[in-house]
C-alpha cells in the first residue's frame, strides 16, 4: 500500500517524466489491459524506484545486528550514542482493499473533444485497479447509473483485474443517480479500506455528497476525484445558445450568463471542494484532457501535500 500512504511519496523524488500520450491518444485504445499498462508505467517512469521499496520508508522498531544483516539498515547515529549496533526493521505494511466507484450517469457521456468522460473515467479507474493489484492490495469496483449498480468485491487474484477491465469495457454513461435508499449497500465494508470515487460531480440534490458521507460514516478513508473536461474548466461556450443537461433534458438558454462562466465554474468548484471537506472526503480536481498518467501522478502528489 505504499502508494496509497500518506507522506510516501515526496515530489522531490520525481525525475522529469518520459513524454507521455496525451489523453485523446490513450482513449483511443480499446484494450483497457493494455492502457492500464500504459498509464501505470507511465506514472511509474518518473518515480526513483528506490522510494519503492520497503528499506528507507519508515521503521517501527529496531533489534540487534547479526552478522549476515544488510549494513544500509544500521543505523550509525544510535551506534554512535550507545556503541551497539542495531538494525532498523522497516515497518509491515498491510494490505488494503481499495474500492474504486464509479458514476456511470448520463452527464459521464460529455464530450471532451474526441472522446466522452466516460472512455477517460474507465482508463483511469484501470490503472488505480493495477497499481493497486501490482502493490498486492486487494482491488474492487462498482459502477452506477440510473439502472442500478454493478458490484465486484474486492479480491487479490490473477484473474480480478480481467473481471474489472471486462466491468469497464461495457459500461454504459446512462440515467441519474437519485434514490439514496437504493443504493445503501453500494458498498459493504469490511474493514478500513480505501475508496475512490470517480464522478463529474454533478448532482441534483446533495445525492452524491450524501453518498459521500454515508461511505465515510462506515469508517472507510474516502477519495472523490472530481472530472471536468478542458472545455468545462475554460468555459468555452462561444458560437453557443443553449446548454443541456444530459441528465434530466433541461436546456438552459445562456444568454449573457456565458460571460459569467468563469465566475460560476469558481464558485461551482469551491462548494463542491467545501462540501466533501466538511464531511471528511479527499478532493481532487482532475482534468480529464491531461494524460491519464499525469493525472494519477498529480493526484498523488497533491494527497502527500494535503496530508502533511
Amino acid at each position: 500500500m505504499a502508494y496509497w500512504a500518506r507522506n510516501s511519496l515526496d515530489p522531490t523524488t520525481y525525475n522529469i517524466m518520459k513524454q507521455l500520450p496525451d489523453a485523446k491518444t490513450m482513449t483511443a485504445i480499446k484494450d483497457l489491459s493494455l492502457a492500464a499498462k500504459t498509464i501505470v508505467d507511465g506514472f511509474m517512469s518518473g518515480i526513483n524506484s528506490s522510494r519503492l521499496r520497503g528499506e528507507g520508508v519508515t521503521f517501527s522498531q529496531y533489534r540487534n545486528y547479526f552478522p549476515g544483516d544488510d549494513l544500509r539498515n544500521l543505523d550509525w547515529k544510535v551506534f554512535g550514542r550507545t556503541g551497539r549496533y542495531y538494525i532498523r526493521e522497516a515497518e509491515t505494511e498491510k494490505t488494503i482493499a481499495v474500492h474504486v466507484i464509479i458514476d456511470a450517469s448520463a452527464s459521464m457521456n460529455h464530450d471532451c473533444g474526441g472522446y466522452p468522460k466516460i472512455r477517460y473515467a474507465a482508463q483511469l479507474a484501470a490503472a488505480l485497479a493495477l497499481l493497486a493489484y501490482r502493490q498486492g492490495d486487494k482491488v474492487g469496483l462498482t459502477v452506477f447509473n440510473g439502472n442500478g449498480i454493478q458490484r465486484i468485491s474486492p479480491k487479490q487474484h490473477s484473474q480480478q483485474l480481467q473481471r474489472i477491465y471486462h466491468a469497464l469495457d461495457s459500461m454504459e454513461a446512462k440515467g441519474r443517480f437519485e434514490n439514496l435508499d437504493q443504493y445503501k449497500q453500494l458498498y459493504q465494508a469490511t474493514g478500513k479500506d480505501l475508496v475512490v470515487v470517480i464522478t463529474d460531480f454533478y448532482e441534483h440534490q446533495d445525492e452524491l455528497t450524501k453518498l459521500m458521507a454515508l461511505l465515510h460514516a462506515q469508517g472507510q478513508e474516502v477519495i472523490l476525484l472530481h472530472l471536468m473536461a478542458a472545455n468545462e474548466l475554460e468555459g468555452r461556450f462561444n458560437g453557443y445558445d443553449a446548454l443541456e443537461d444530459l441528465e434530466t433534458g433541461e436546456v438552459i438558454m445562456l444568454g449573457r450568463s456565458a460571460a459569467l462562466a468563469p465566475e460560476l465554474l469558481k464558485h461551482y468548484l469551491e462548494t463542491s471542494k467545501n462540501k466533501l471537506l466538511r464531511n471528511q472526503v479527499y478532493y481532487t480536481l482532475v482534468n480529464a484532457n491531461e494524460p491519464p498518467a499525469q493525472a494519477l501522478r498529480d493526484f498523488l502528489i497533491r494527497r502527500n501535500n494535503q496530508s502533511r
